[in-house]
């Protein structure tokens, strides 16, 4: 039977707060049991709960009828303990803070006994991640999920208090909304009053906030749930929480100074760390054509190369016609790898890089006395030392050339240096590097459709010079938007919006939407407009994804407490789930069909 707390069991610290201040005082503990160890004339028990671990000591002075039930102790077990804190008559754990003390246990209570757990609690998983999950609240009592959680609650906390200095007011917005594009499926919710009709789960707040800017609240604020039917990934889950805000009157450089404040304040604040303002900016198209990405990891070079001029002069067909056609021919040089990069690894890399779109992979490698080269056979006697030395190529060192399409070269080439970032660990650890990303394209070419799609969102206002283009050159437009990342990982995005009803019309219909889609989908946001609408722009912070990079966690489902996995179900519950009850989707005027081939 398990024992009962009494008035006189209040907790008077937590197993980790155990101090030398508090040597020869009364302490009444509670927490789960992690370790037991039975000597016989002495039983020691590690006590746990969410600040830390402390050692019970149960020995000869031990009322024998408290030893025996210390005796009988068990990982996992719920225990109410009263003692005096003491110096450890044995050896110091200088792993934990309160290695040095223990307690002299003059009273125990089991509060609830344990099966042997399928899981171990301990600082490193010994199991297969779906057993985790499946028993998750038993895998969020180990050290370094507790300590993920306390930093993501800490991030939130040091979010709130920077906002509410700033001037902004915490608003809730709707968690059922109007189903609107916005780049991904949205979840739906069945209506049982309005039958066919469904409310979709946000995927942020985004017309909410403008609107709210409408209404003159001037500064929005909201840790705000948001929700994406789409495929996951390490940094992505169909449920995920942003740091959300909305400025009215205020320029991109405003909302940009306000969101490094928060991010200089929370690391300060929970890490230690100081931020150093301004960050670094770039514009996409630098970015791309230097690292290959959008959202580079700029704590190593290893920077992407144009050498399109030098391949103009070289008689290798791939090159020519690439040039011929528009593309260009680009390259990296890792320095000095020559011998960890075998012609082995650099067929793995010209196979991962067939798999993410190139046609290929030429390269020159030199590591013995004369360079090595995959097209040397249309070159001309002496012309690849030409080359070697045009790239500023030395002994041991390995060039990797792509030819194709700037949209095709520029990320595969971004891709294989972060391969090679890791494989040769030119990553430094323990480095923030931040850069704000800018000018984005505002339309981009949907293949699958043959139609130009908004990068961010169509609400984003373009740049001033680029209007002259939106009927006649789409591809030219550029975006008042901006992204923060962080050691390659996209934190932040954001963008200045439109706030004149004509051009938001305009842009509607770059966009391919007709007058009545326009109505039907927009028409509320288009008619608030006409009212006298606040210039203004905002953003979306990943709480989750911030939490990640700040715990130097690998995976979201390391600082989510109950995340999903890549088919976006819960193992834990088994969500997704039929519905209770035979009439649950008759009442909603739903029929479900059995998949067919």
């Amino acid at each position: 039977m398990a024992e009962l707390l009494t008035s006189e069991d209040k907790r008077t610290c937590y197993c980790g707060e155990v101090s030398e201040e508090l040597l020869g005082q009364n302490v009444c503990l509670m927490g789960w049991v992690s370790k037991q160890r039975d000597l016989g004339s002495l039983v020691f028990v590690d006590l746990r709960d969410r600040s830390g671990i402390v050692q019970l000591s149960f020995g000869d002075e031990t009322d024998p009828e408290v030893f025996k039930k210390a005796q009988s102790l068990r990982a996992e077990y719920v225990v109410c303990v009263h003692g005096t804190v003491a110096k450890r008559g044995g050896a110091v754990n200088t792993n934990i803070s309160t290695g040095a003390l223990e307690i002299n246990v003059c009273s125990l209570k089991i509060l609830s006994a344990a099966k042997t757990p399928p899981i171990e609690v301990s600082d490193t998983r010994k199991v297969k991640d779906e057993t985790a999950l499946r028993f998750r609240y038993l895998d969020l009592r180990r050290p370094e999920l507790q300590r993920n959680i306390r930093m993501r609650h800490e991030i939130a906390a040091a979010a709130r208090e920077y906002f509410y200095e700033n001037g902004f007011y915490e608003i809730e917005t709707p968690m059922m909304i109007k189903p609107t594009p916005e780049g991904a499926r949205d979840y739906l919710v069945p209506s049982r009053i309005h039958k066919g009709h469904f409310y979709a789960l946000p995927q942020s707040p985004q017309i909410y906030k403008q609107l709210l800017m409408l209404s003159g609240f001037d500064r929005y604020f909201q840790i705000a749930r948001c929700f994406r039917d789409e495929d996951l990934r390490a940094d992505r889950q169909p449920e995920f929480t942003q740091i959300d805000i909305e400025m009215s009157f205020a320029s991109q450089e405003d909302v940009m100074a306000v969101n490094e404040g928060f991010i200089q304040r929370a690391f300060k604040k929970v890490l230690g760390v100081d931020v150093q303002l301004p960050m670094t900016h770039l514009t996409y198209k630098e970015s791309m054509e230097r690292f290959g990405s959008d959202k580079p990891d700029t704590r190593f070079g290893l920077e992407i190369k144009n050498v399109s001029d030098i391949a103009a002069e070289i008689d290798f067909p791939v090159f020519k016609n690439t040039l011929a056609s528009g593309g260009s021919v680009r390259c990296i040089i890792p320095d000095s790898c020559a011998e960890v990069l075998s012609r082995k690894e650099i067929d793995k890399l010209i196979e991962h890089a067939k798999g993410i779109g190139a046609s290929g992979l030429a390269y020159i490698r030199w590591m013995d006395e004369q360079p090595a080269c995959s097209f040397a056979k249309f070159l001309a006697e002496g012309q690849l030392q030409d080359i070697c030395g045009k790239l500023g190529m030395k002994r041991g060192d390995v060039c990797l050339i792509l030819s194709d399409k700037d949209k095709v070269v520029l990320p595969v080439l971004g891709a294989l240096r972060l391969i090679l970032g890791k494989k040769l660990s030119l990553i430094p650890q323990n480095q923030f590097n931040f850069l704000w990303i800018t000018e984005f394209p505002f339309f981009e070419w949907n293949d699958e459709t043959n139609t130009w799609d908004a990068m961010h969102h169509p609400f984003t206002m373009p740049l001033e010079e680029c209007l002259p283009y939106l009927d006649t050159d789409p591809g030219r437009v550029r975006a008042k938007c901006y992204d923060m990342v962080l050691n390659g990982t996209e934190l932040l995005s954001g963008s200045i919006r439109i706030t004149d009803w004509e051009l938001q019309e305009r842009m509607f219909e770059a966009l391919g939407l007709t007058h009545e889609e326009i109505e039907r989908k927009f028409g509320f946001l288009v008619e608030a407009y006409k009212y006298g609408a606040p210039p203004h722009g905002g953003s979306g912070m990943g709480l989750d994804r911030l939490a990640m990079v700040m715990c130097g966690a690998d995976s979201l489902r390391d600082v989510v407490a109950f995340p999903k996995v890549q088919n976006a179900s819960e193992l834990m519950s088994g969500a997704p789930a039929l519905p209770d009850g035979e009439n649950t989707l008759a009442e909603l005027g739903i029929k479900v069909t059995e998949e067919t081939e």
